[in-house]
């Protein structure tokens, strides 16, 4: 007997039919003989309502009273969920995070799990119950309550899986598995059978949403196989992620990915000296911004280079603060913004030891007249930034160049686990 760990996103549990369809997925993975941790997510758009309703009474609603207002949304799931699968006639029980005892670093609104206690789920699975946990929260050495951030609920079942160490972990969503592009971009884009996890958390960092880079990072660290799966199509056993180890790379690129959540800032002029380009990045670090691709380039005065670099929407106010005071401090020029832009990414464990994909990529973007403004690298990504009206035209034309529309994207060696 193995244990599965299930995790709900919240569209699949937005209304008491879909909780009802959910309970029978839990139950048919129980009748197939296996013990099941069920991790969900709030109702629909409830934590965005919630959100609404404080933002209403305070512009800057204090986080600990935000984490817990949050948290009531995945209890309402877990109290429903347990419910209907008892009315079926299995035995269940909820579990908030305290219950658990999922262990959280002292930061509300976006904690890190250190730890999760284990004898309670072992106690249920022991007495042959289905458990329901309620996902994106947990709590301090000292009862506080947090929450974990945006992908929370994908965190809170990979970590789950790994301290039981769990044969699987199923997470079920609205889409059928990871696909090489975005269906809505390219409609004849194609569900990958398997992945790695490296070009998994190499695609959520550079903008596919199917899952949160966090969940995948702590699946690679615990070795816990992973399956993106639909909630209403039980029979699809969508796309498994596993270690690029266990896999035979046919192909060099495995998927393709915009980015359009991020402003370029270019430091003009900065002193070519060293310890520059140090004080802005460990200004930003200290302020909990994350910098994204960086390229340095020869001033238009002697003695000088420009710094550009890229950063999410969201930390753009925070950025041009910290900006503005540390060019004052290195007696740099000024600093220069482009919002209308877009990171394009190439994807694949394949690339590696392969020569020719960066041109493969770069000839692409030309011969559709898309005009690249800074590239990254790492061993199996390949980024570039264009214009943000180029991207859907970029994602379509790398998709085709490197034959991501073709049948069979990713060929399973060996049986993959029962489902």
């Amino acid at each position: 007997m193995g244990i599965i760990v299930q995790k709900f996103g919240g569209t699949s549990v937005a209304d008491v039919e879909k909780i009802k369809n959910v309970a029978k997925a839990v139950i048919r993975e129980k009748n197939n003989g296996n013990q099941v941790i069920v991790v969900v997510s709030a109702m629909g758009h409830t934590t965005d309502y919630l959100v609404k309703m404080a933002n209403e009474i305070s512009d800057n609603p204090n986080p600990r009273e935000m984490d817990m207002l949050l948290t009531t949304g995945e209890q309402v799931s877990i109290a429903l969920l347990t419910m209907a699968i008892q009315a079926q006639g299995h035995a269940a029980v909820s579990m908030n995070a305290m219950q658990v005892g999922i262990i959280t670093e002292c930061n509300h609104t976006k904690a890190r799990i250190v730890d999760i206690k284990t004898e309670k789920l072992y106690s249920h699975l022991n007495k042959g119950e289905i458990i329901v946990v309620a996902g994106f929260q947990g709590v301090t050495p000292d009862g506080e309550i947090t929450t974990l951030g945006r992908g929370g609920s994908d965190t809170s079942a990979v970590a789950i899986a790994g301290a039981l160490n769990a044969d699987r972990c199923d997470i079920y969503t609205d889409v059928e598995g990871v696909y090489t592009t975005d269906p809505r971009i390219v409609p004849n884009a194609t569900k990958l059978s398997e992945i790695s996890y490296e070009e998994m958390l190499e695609l959520a960092h550079v903008g596919a949403n199917v899952l949160h880079p966090r969940s995948v990072e702590t699946a690679k660290q615990y070795n816990v196989p992973l399956r993106v799966r639909s909630t209403f199509k039980l029979d699809d056993l969508g796309t498994y992620i596993t270690g690029v180890d266990n896999m035979e790379i046919y192909k060099p690129v495995a998927g393709v990915a915009a980015d359009l959540s991020q402003i370029r800032v270019v430091i003009c002029d900065v002193p070519d000296e060293p310890g520059s380009a140090a004080k802005i990045f460990d200004a930003l670090s200290k302020s909990d911004v994350s910098v994204d691709m960086i390229i340095q380039s020869y001033g238009r005065n002697d003695g000088t280079n420009d710094v550009a670099f890229t950063v999410s929407k969201s930390d753009y106010e925070k950025t041009m603060e910290i900006v503005k005071n540390v060019i004052k401090e290195i007696h740099a020029a000024s600093v220069l913004v482009d919002e209308d832009i877009a990171k394009v990414s190439i994807v694949g464990a394949g690339m590696v030891d392969r020569p020719g994909i960066a041109a493969s990529m770069f000839k692409a973007l030309a011969e559709e007249g898309i005009n690249i403004k800074m590239i990254s690298t790492s061993e199996i990504k390949i980024s570039c930034l264009v214009e943000k009206n180029d991207a859907h035209k970029a994602i379509q034309a790398l998709h085709s160049a490197f034959n991501l529309d073709a049948k069979e994207v990713a060929v399973v060696m060996g049986d993959l686990p029962d489902v």
